[in-house]
Parts: C-alpha cells; structure tokens; sequence
C-alpha cells in the first residue's frame, strides 16, 4: 500500500516536471512575457509550472478577503462630493478587539458643536488583526476592509499608523474591489446614496433610484478627470483636498461671524496624537 502511494506521488511529481519543458515549448519562450498568459497559467487547463513570477504578477484575492480598513468617501453623489461617509460614532473603535482605532470628532468652528464627520482618523495596522468587526458594526457603511496587502516599510514608528488623508479613499472603489458586497449593501439601504441622503430624499418626498447592476457607477465621478492608471492612487488626495476646498467657498461672512474667545476650542495637534499613540504601543 504504502509502496503504491509513494510511486504514484513520484510519477505525479515527474509528470509535473517533463510538463514544464513541454509548456516551455509551447510558449516558444513566451510564457512570462506576454501579460496576457497569466491567467491562461493560473486556469484549470494550464500545464507544468504553475510558479507566479511575484511582484510583476498577481493572483487576484477573492472579494471576500480582507485587509486594513479604509475609510469611504463621496464620489458619485454631486450633492456629497468629497465628503466622507463616516459620522464619526466611534462605533468602529468601541468594537475593535485589539483597540487600534482612534477617532477625534469634529466640531463647528463657529458654534464649537460636534458635527457629523471626524477631525482625525488613526489606525495602526501593526495592531489591526483584519477581523472586520468595524466594517460589520459600522451602521453607515462607511468603514470597508481593502484588499491592498503591500503594506511593508522600514519604518513602523510613523508609516504604520495610517491617518484619515491615508485611509480614505472613493466609495467607487469600494465597487470595484467588492462589486457583489455593495450591491447588497446598497440594496439594504434602499440605495446607492448614504443613508443621511436617503433620510433627506424620503423626507422631501423623493425616491431613491433602484439599486440594480446598471446604475452601479453614475456617468459623473470624482475620478472621471484623473488618468485611469492613477486614478484609484490619486482618488484618497483629491477625495481629502475637496473638504478643505468646499470650506475655502463658504461665504467670508459666515467666516467673520465672532466666536467667544471662552469657547474656542484648541486646535487638533496631529503629531501630538501621533506621539500617544507611539507611546501606547511602546507600552504594550
């Protein structure tokens, strides 16, 4: 018996072996070269080796694998564009197990009220164990686990802690990496805006488009005026300036509306946030 097994193994094994030379000259020397053999090599009928040539060849990672989370943001809603989806309820951060999320809420600079959005967003991706608690809990849809794995550096001190401008990038994005995901989520929104959008459109009376395949990207986007080699790298920067250019808009007498000098509330000092962090994970 276990005679068989070891020389039914050896000639699986020498098969394999002679089947690369085979492969080899059926490709005449141009198997690695032409990119669009790659997933002919990667199918069921692919023959000899099945090495991957990484970091110039990928396998593609399911829909369903996760990693460090990121943070959506608005591109497709003309009446949202730029704007993030979160609400800042820390209910990412109350759920994390390894409590690597940190959140400072913001507030109106005028009144000092808390709005709707977050100031600050830190993650540490050495401490995240990609569970994707805070994707599951989050009641916006606002938190979403990438699939980006490349996340290596030689220093861990300050490019491991990933800030909002970092995290955040385009809801059309999220459509991309996790087509069959969103629809489901959009489909329990009643959908494809954020709920806030929603709540506002049931309440002036407006319905909300049908959520189908079709209508999954609006002919109007964020990232229609990037290249499309750069455009999912350069949509987190665009997606993070349009806030800050939307606040440069607003009207100068709202902005010289007085505040009493009692309420003002300090300015956020990131590098100060940065150094708690540091310090708390030097601590562990």
């Amino acid at each position: 018996m276990y005679g068989k097994g070891i020389a039914n193994g050896l000639w699986v094994t020498f098969k394999h072996f002679l089947n690369t030379y085979v492969d080899d000259i059926r490709y005449a020397g141009r198997k690695y070269v032409n990119t669009g053999n790659f997933q002919v090599r990667q199918g069921l009928q692919t023959q000899g080796a099945f090495t991957v040539q990484y970091p110039d060849e990928k396998i593609a990672v399911p829909e369903r694998f996760r990693f460090v989370p990121f943070l959506v943001t608005e591109d497709q809603d003309t009446t949202r564009m730029g704007e993030d989806w979160c609400t800042s309820c820390g209910i990412c951060a109350k759920v994390c197990p390894p409590q690597c999320i940190w959140i400072v809420r913001g507030s109106d600079p005028v009144t000092g009220r808390p709005v709707p959005q977050p100031e600050a967003f830190f993650i540490d991706i050495d401490i995240c164990m990609n569970c994707g608690f805070c994707a599951e809990f989050c009641p916006f849809d606002a938190i979403k686990m990438d699939h980006n794995y490349e996340l290596a550096s030689y220093d861990r001190t300050n490019n491991h802690i990933h800030d909002k401008q970092h995290l955040s990038k385009p809801l059309s994005y999220w459509k991309a990496i996790a087509p069959t995901t969103a629809l489901e989520e959009a489909i329990d929104r009643g959908g494809w805006e954020h709920t806030d959008t929603l709540k506002a459109m049931k309440k002036a009376g407006k319905q909300a488009a049908p959520v189908t395949k079709e209508n999954m990207y609006p002919e109007r986007k964020l990232t229609d005026a990037l290249p499309a080699a750069v455009a999912v790298e350069a949509a987190p920067e665009a997606v993070a300036s349009a806030p800050v250019a939307a606040a440069e808009a607003k009207p100068t007498t709202e902005a010289a509306k007085p505040a009493a000098s009692g309420d003002k509330k300090p300015k956020f000092d990131k590098q100060a946030m940065l150094a708690k962090i540091r310090e708390k994970k030097a601590n562990k």
